[in-house]
């Protein structure tokens, strides 16, 4: 049987990043704020490769994302040092974002509470759902220095807001 609340939770944190991101455009969306390396794009690709890999490690399953994404996006990347006719465009993301939605949408639905509370392998100190918990966490978190960026960029510089409620 489905854990619903884990379902409505990775619908509600997804859908909110889908939505912060809307209306930007590639330059707005590679644009940090100065003394800062982190741009809306890299928040956005950084959500996807944290629950990619933290979810594949849990569940015992093959990370799924295209080349240099970990390199580029993970939490160990530095975003300073990525040339940039390396990042991809921000449709891409976007799109891969929607994609791994939906793919791990089935993945989760499929889990029994038992599979759930099996070890992380990667974290034995730890349950597969706290994982998955700990990286919509991170998403949330992400999706919020979005939004911080957003409202920056419309304090500075011309740039649509977007609606997030």
């Amino acid at each position: 049987m489905a854990d619903h609340t884990l379902l409505t939770l990775w619908d509600d944190v997804r859908s909110k990043t889908l939505d912060v991101i809307k209306g930007l455009d590639d330059v707005h969306a590679r644009w940090a704020p100065p003394g800062l390396q982190n741009s809306c794009l890299w928040h956005a690709g950084h959500n996807y490769v944290v629950a990619e890999v933290l979810s594949s490690r849990a569940l015992g399953a093959t990370a799924r994302m295209p080349n240099e994404w970990q390199r580029m996006f993970s939490w160990e990347s530095n975003p300073a040092h990525v040339k940039s006719e390396d990042w991809p465009p921000l449709d891409v993301v976007v799109t891969a974002l929607a994609e791994q939605h939906r793919r791990l949408r089935e993945v989760f639905a499929e889990l029994t509470p038992d599979k759930l509370e099996l070890d992380d392998p990667g974290k034995p100190e730890r349950s597969a759902r706290h994982t998955l918990l700990i990286a919509m966490q991170d998403e949330a978190r992400h999706t919020g220095e979005i939004m911080l960026l957003r409202k920056l960029m419309t304090k500075t510089f011309v740039v649509g807001g977007t609606s997030i409620a």
